[in-house]
């Protein structure tokens, strides 16, 4: 008897493996693909601009990282005693100007070398209300706090968000032609907008990528928000908020993107590669005990053997922790 019900998982014509450059933009759920594939020893970078919800916002970040202009004086807004960028997040904030200036622009011009390059870009979308300065309409990634009459909230439509993806996705291919992109749709509820809202948000991402999907060859979509609602669909799988997938839930879902996007040798690799990391996190009780020095000598030569037969992996921290039974 089956008691859930299953997604088959789509083949795709090319899968990652661990020479792969990959280039993660989006919400939330972006920040957990990326920090499990980051612990991995994967090659990523993470949102350059922090993270983003709407899809106005992931275009014009990725758009900022082609073109690369730097950003000025003119794009800052002072208030709460901080410089702070519309299209950026908090952490970019700082009571200095030249301050937040320099570390926007070191993170732009990191995404720019980075796409050049980059073999993958995985981009999560979590909404499709899209916030507004009211002085000039001018879209925001984040409104770090500010009054809440400075903005109006937009519903984007299924046009507008194709219109401005399409529009990014051309540019993307054409500078970087080999980037291959997997579209996925956030399963946290934005429940501040509503619940039917937020239904009515995810069900407009959810078309406009398929829209996309099936328009450019080089695109796949990886079913992150049905995996969590139609198949694990239980508020169990769910943080006390109600709103953000649990752990459980997280592990689940990133061991089916790992099934359907990566290669047969790179899963193999990351089942060796997460024993040490595993083993590296290990906190003795007796480290003075011979069992725990036997403990680091094993994992020392594991991590050795794997740095040697996979040299394009940093395996550093791992073997300099270890070698303290030397």
């Amino acid at each position: 008897m089956e008691f859930m019900l299953d997604i088959p998982v789509q083949p795709v014509a090319k899968k990652i493996n661990y020479q792969d450059r990959l280039l993660l933009v989006g919400s939330c759920f972006t920040e957990h693909i990326g920090q499990y594939l980051k612990e991995l020893k994967f090659d990523l970078l993470n949102n350059p601009n922090g993270i983003l919800f709407d899809t106005q916002s992931v275009a014009t970040s990725l758009l900022s990282y082609i073109h690369n202009q730097p950003c000025t004086e003119k794009d800052l807004s002072f208030f709460n005693e901080l410089w702070q960028s519309w299209q950026h997040h908090s952490f970019f904030s700082d009571m200095d100007q030249d301050q937040c200036l320099e570390m926007i622009n070191a993170s732009r011009n990191l995404g720019h070398e980075y796409l050049k390059t980059a073999n993958w870009l995985i981009i999560t979308l979590g909404s499709s209300f899209s916030y507004r300065l009211v002085e000039n309409n001018q879209p925001v990634a984040n409104c770090h706090r500010a009054p809440a009459q400075w903005f109006r909230k937009h519903l984007m439509s299924i046009e507008e968000m194709n219109s401005v993806l399409d529009n990014c996705l051309y540019q993307l291919f054409q500078f970087n032609p080999n980037l291959q992109i997997i579209f996925t749709v956030s399963p946290v509820r934005h429940i501040r907008d509503g619940v039917v809202e937020n239904n009515r948000s995810k069900a407009r991402l959810i078309e406009v990528v398929h829209h996309l999907v099936n328009k450019f060859d080089r695109l796949s979509y990886f079913p992150a928000y049905e995996w969590v609602i139609d198949v694990l669909r239980d508020y169990r799988f769910f943080d006390t908020d109600m709103v953000h997938p649990n752990y459980q839930a997280t592990e689940f879902v990133l061991q089916k993107f790992v099934q359907q996007f990566m290669d047969s040798p790179s899963q193999t690799l990351m089942q060796e590669i997460r024993k040490i990391v595993t083993a590296r996190k290990h906190k003795a009780f007796q480290p003075a005990t011979h069992a725990h020095e036997k403990f680091l000598k094993t994992h020392l030569e594991k991590a050795k053997q794997l740095s040697q037969q996979h040299p394009y992996l940093d395996f550093t921290e791992e073997i300099n922790y270890f070698s303290i039974a030397e």
